[in-house]
């Protein structure tokens, strides 16, 4: 059976992200996984996260998970979601911290004059506001097996501060826009990770989860 464990380390939308698999892949073994062993045992892992960088990354290394995400990354289907996807980069703004470095590359804040709190810009209506939440459309910049099903530009949800800036440009297939064009998903081998929110996506997010439930990489 396809058994899917979805990385519950204290710091993410982890029933969401389960009820939207179980919506999308109804014959998967869905697991909510605290242990080691229990993503070990998978046939492929699920990386949520959302909240601060510095608390997501103390909270997994007090979970005792770090290394069995190493694991996961190096040997079977991941997907990153949010901030699971900033978390395979280098290192973050966001406190400063070091990252799991899976892939080189930085995670910066969205900063420029074209947003509200710019230090030495009046407010106004015009100006963008931090985070950015609602719906944006997705360019797929390259093909992928995730993709298939849904067109491009198809608009996905998303809640954020900060986005990856991978030190490779061909790690990126999908980009936005919010003030700034920004890479909001990549993919690399047994890896796929996006900035958005499939689960709150309606129906092409769960397109995207089914995909990768059936995916061989």
């Amino acid at each position: 059976m396809n058994t899917i464990a979805i990385v519950d380390y204290g710091m993410g939308n982890f029933h969401s992200v389960a009820r939207a698999l179980q919506a999308a892949a109804p014959a998967a073994d869905i697991k909510i996984c605290n242990t080691p062993q229990g993503i070990d045992q998978a046939s492929r892992v699920v990386f949520p996260g959302q909240g601060a960088m510095p608390d997501c990354m103390r909270t997994l290394d007090a979970s005792g998970l770090r290394d069995a995400v190493l694991r996961a990354a190096r040997s079977k289907p991941l997907l990153g979601v949010c901030v699971g996807e900033q978390m395979l980069f280098s290192e973050s703004e966001e406190g400063h911290v070091p990252c799991l470095d899976i892939f080189p590359g930085k995670v910066r804040r969205f900063a420029g004059p074209q947003y509200a709190g710019a230090q030495g810009q009046p407010q106004g209506p015009e100006l963008l506001k931090v985070p950015h939440m609602g719906w944006n459309p997705v360019q797929q910049v390259k093909s992928h097996a995730l993709w298939n099903g849904i067109p491009d530009l198809t608009h996905f949800y998303f809640v954020h501060s900060y986005y990856a800036v991978p030190d490779d440009p061909a790690l990126t297939v999908g980009v936005s826009h919010y003030g700034t064009s920004f890479t909001c998903a990549i993919a690399a081998a047994n890896i796929f990770a996006v900035q958005f929110h499939p689960e709150k996506s309606a129906s092409h997010g769960l397109r995207l989860y089914r995909n990768f439930v059936d995916w061989n990489p």
